[in-house]
């Protein structure tokens, strides 16, 4: 482990993955609960590691941890690539969410002792596969969990494959075992299960995503709402990647990358912290606020927010219209 803990990102190991871990270091606002750290996961395409993701999605606004974790394993190629269609790699990602989420309590002991934060439920996060990482962990109540943000999750490891086939003219060559594998991963199978945790969810989607369409996220937040779950959707005008190519390295964040920051670290802030004494709420801006903090396609009304928005959805309709035709999709949002 090195770093310092005050002000300084922290790298480590945690059971084998490494983690690059961000202080609280806001100034406007402390933690409101138990809730003392976040764990985030990269995915299979750009942002593809922890550090990567750190600087994508810092969440500087928020005032716990937030604990980038490497996902244990990778593919040799992004989930719309035609390396899903092979056996090799669905099994690879099938491997890295479920050894994720089986690696997950210990990899959050150990990181507790390296920070020096006291037990507590954990705020989840995570983007493509590491998002239908954090989902499978809420769903297997692998530790306990306040809430969760993901973005672009993988809904269903199948239809990922299924658009790539069409896209492509070539069929999967899956192995009976590897079909069985992503049929597991299916998050709309697992609705009443992530439900019945009772920890609200947001899901956030892309209208430009070939690979987890934005009928997708809606259609899951709507399934997880009727097991009772307390689920949020919205939806960008993005493709799926939040970072360039190759996605390992950090590097300064794409616009995509500052808008769905601003989300996730509202939905944080208004659920894991409160203003700090004699801090205005309604004055603060995160470091980097600005022309990425417009809100998301989809919302209902404007909302006075300096992090970002979401919206439950109103407008979906009016979404996937827009996905179908591409209306409006050339430039921003």
């Amino acid at each position: 482990m090195s770093g310092d803990h005050t002000n300084r990102p922290v790298h480590g190991t945690a059971a084998g993955d490494a983690y690059v871990a961000l202080p609280p270091t806001a100034v406007d606002a402390v933690p409101s609960g138990a809730t003392r750290l976040i764990v985030a996961w990269p995915g299979f395409d750009p942002p593809r590691t922890a550090g990567a993701l750190a600087t994508a999605i810092p969440m500087t606004g928020v005032p716990v941890w937030r604990v980038y974790l490497d996902l244990p394993g990778r593919s040799p190629g992004g989930l719309g690539s035609g390396a899903i269609l092979e056996t090799e790699s669905i099994e690879a990602y099938c491997a890295a969410v479920e050894n994720a989420v089986e690696r997950l309590p210990d990899a959050l002991a150990q990181i507790r002792r390296d920070l020096d934060v006291p037990d507590g439920p954990v705020g989840l996060a995570g983007f493509s596969a590491g998002g239908a990482a954090a989902l499978l962990a809420v769903a297997r109540g692998a530790v306990p969990v306040s809430t969760a943000a993901v973005v672009a999750p993988v809904v269903a490891p199948a239809r990922a494959a299924r658009a790539v086939e069409k896209r492509s003219g070539r069929e999967r060559a899956w192995s009976e075992h590897a079909v069985a594998l992503a049929d597991r991963l299916d998050l709309g199978s697992l609705a009443a299960d992530i439900a019945g945790r009772d920890a609200p969810v947001l899901l956030v989607g892309g209208a430009k995503d070939r690979v987890v369409p934005a009928r997708e996220i809606t259609a899951l937040r709507d399934e997880l709402r009727r097991h009772g779950g307390r689920a949020e959707s919205t939806t960008f005008r993005m493709a799926h990647a939040l970072a360039a190519e190759p996605g390992t390295e950090p590097r300064p964040p794409i616009t995509e990358a500052v808008r769905v920051d601003g989300v996730l670290t509202d939905w944080f802030r208004d659920r894991l912290a409160t203003a700090a004494p004699g801090a205005a709420a309604s004055e603060t801006a995160r470091p980097g606020a600005g022309a990425g903090d417009a809100e998301a396609e989809g919302d209902t009304q404007p909302m006075a927010r300096r992090h970002g928005s979401w919206t439950s959805g109103a407008q979906d309709a009016e979404d996937a219209q827009d996905e179908r035709t591409g209306a409006g999709l050339g430039h921003g949002f």
